[in-house]
C-alpha cells in the first residue's frame, strides 16, 4: 500500500533545484525541472552514497556533487558507463502541491 504525502508548493522547490524530505527509511529528495516537471528519488547516488539534492541539474538529470555521476530523474538509472539505480518515488501536483507516494512503510503508518 501506498501513502500520498504533501510535500510542499511546486513555487517553494526551487527550479533546477531539489527539497529534501526526511522519511523513516532516509531521505527523499523531491527535484524540480527547468519546466516545472516533478521527480522524486532516494536521496543516494547508487555510486559512494552522494547527497543527490545537492547536485546540479539539468534537463531531466541531476549530477552527484561527489563523483559527478548522472542520475536520470524519471527512472533513478545512472547514465552510461555507469551503472546503477537510485530508489524513485512517484510523484504528483494538484493545485500547485507537490505530494510524493511513499509506501506506507515510509509513511511512518
Amino acid at each position: 500500500m501506498s501513502h500520498w504525502t504533501p510535500i510542499a508548493r511546486l513555487e517553494d522547490i526551487p527550479r533546477q533545484g531539489a527539497r529534501v524530505v526526511a522519511t523513516p527509511q532516509g531521505r527523499v529528495a523531491v527535484f524540480r525541472t527547468v519546466d516545472d516537471r516533478v521527480f522524486a528519488l532516494l536521496d543516494r547516488c547508487p555510486h559512494k552514497g552522494g547527497p543527490l539534492s545537492e547536485g546540479i541539474v539539468h534537463g531531466a538529470r541531476v549530477a552527484c556533487p561527489l563523483h559527478n555521476w548522472v542520475i536520470e530523474l524519471d527512472s533513478g538509472q545512472a547514465v552510461a558507463p555507469d551503472e546503477g539505480c537510485a530508489r524513485r518515488f512517484e510523484t504528483r501536483l494538484e493545485d500547485g502541491m507537490v505530494a510524493i507516494s511513499l509506501p506506507d512503510s515510509l509513511a511512518g503508518n
